[in-house]
């Protein structure tokens, strides 16, 4: 098994964005060891406060957001960061070469239930004359991105990346402190009959998923022919992390439970970076109206709707729409 910094290098990846990267993951052992200590540090719940998303924080949320900023930010390669968790962008050293977004702990509902969450994370070469102050730095389109991954604090701490030459499994090693590499080029199988959504917003989708998710249901009685499974862990990396596996659909599509936002995960440190693994894994990654990463961002906070996973299978969801 091979270590990170070795493994990229097989990739042709930059010096410089493998010391980013490298920062990026001391940030995520960091949190590690914060997530398996929480219940012990008082760490458990939430906070009396709102994030600009308007969902209360919980105290673990607060904590890797100010690990990651600011680890990162000292790093003195990256330009500015945004992260889920701060009103807007956020300069670094006006010199820096790359940007990153991130969501510091994806499926924090989870914490204290002792289930899977995980750290989001994209990084975009920096815009060399605009100032790190500013927010249009971020609307570059997720075909833009030289590096998307995710942590996963699971039983084990896992790494999943991409620098665009395939999509990598890591694995922490806690006797050295290193990621090591346990699977190269992941592919997601075309076919499926797993599918991951969360079925208490079904009375609110829109008629072609309605009709798409019901079919599925059916199982082998209904006009698929075959019986389907639905798994949901309601955390976006776990989720992805099944497909990226075993394969499978996930999609978060659009609804009218709330006319104001229709769509429920974010562009830029959610759906972009999923997108790129997910791709480079062989599956596809789509809105009902085209693929993620050729969106053209409006704001760091964008949301999106998402249909990602096995290829054949995103294909077939989307005929409904057609």
């Amino acid at each position: 098994m091979q270590r990170l910094a070795p493994a990229l290098r097989d990739d042709d990846v930059p010096l410089d964005l493998i010391s980013l990267i490298k920062t990026i993951l001391a940030a995520t052992k960091e949190i590690s060891f914060r997530v398996s200590q929480a219940q012990l540090g008082g760490l458990m719940g939430s906070t009396l406060d709102e994030n600009i998303q308007g969902e209360i924080q919980k105290k673990l949320d607060v904590v890797a957001n100010e690990l990651f900023k600011d680890i990162v930010l000292e790093s003195g390669f990256v330009k500015a960061i945004s992260s889920e968790e701060e009103d807007t962008s956020v300069a670094g050293d006006e010199n820096g070469k790359f940007l990153v977004s991130f969501d510091p702990l994806d499926g924090s509902s989870n914490i204290d239930i002792n289930s899977l969450i995980g750290t989001i994370f994209s990084i975009h070469e920096a815009i060399p004359e605009m100032a790190a102050d500013s927010p249009d730095q971020f609307k570059q389109a997720g075909h833009k991105q030289v590096c998307a991954g995710y942590v996963l604090y699971g039983p084990s701490t896992m790494l999943v990346m991409t620098t665009g030459k395939g999509t990598h499994f890591y694995v922490l090693d806690r006797t050295h402190g290193g990621y090591l590499l346990v699977e190269r080029n992941v592919q997601v199988p075309k076919d499926t009959r797993e599918f991951a959504i969360n079925m208490s917003n079904q009375r609110f989708w829109e008629a072609p998923m309605q009709n798409y998710i019901a079919d599925l249901v059916a199982g082998d009685a209904g006009p698929r022919g075959e019986y389907f499974n639905m798994r949901w862990i309601a955390a976006m990396v776990g989720d992805i992390h099944r497909v990226l596996s075993r394969g499978g659909i996930f999609t978060y599509p659009a609804d009218n439970k709330n006319p104001d936002k229709p769509y429920k995960l974010r562009l830029m440190y959610e759906a972009n970076p999923m997108s790129f693994l997910i791709e480079q894994a062989g599956g596809l990654a789509m809105t009902s109206k085209g693929r993620i990463m050729d969106i053209a961002p409006t704001d760091i906070h964008q949301r999106v709707e998402v249909i990602m996973g096995s290829a054949n299978e995103v294909e077939k969801c989307l005929s409904y729409y057609k």
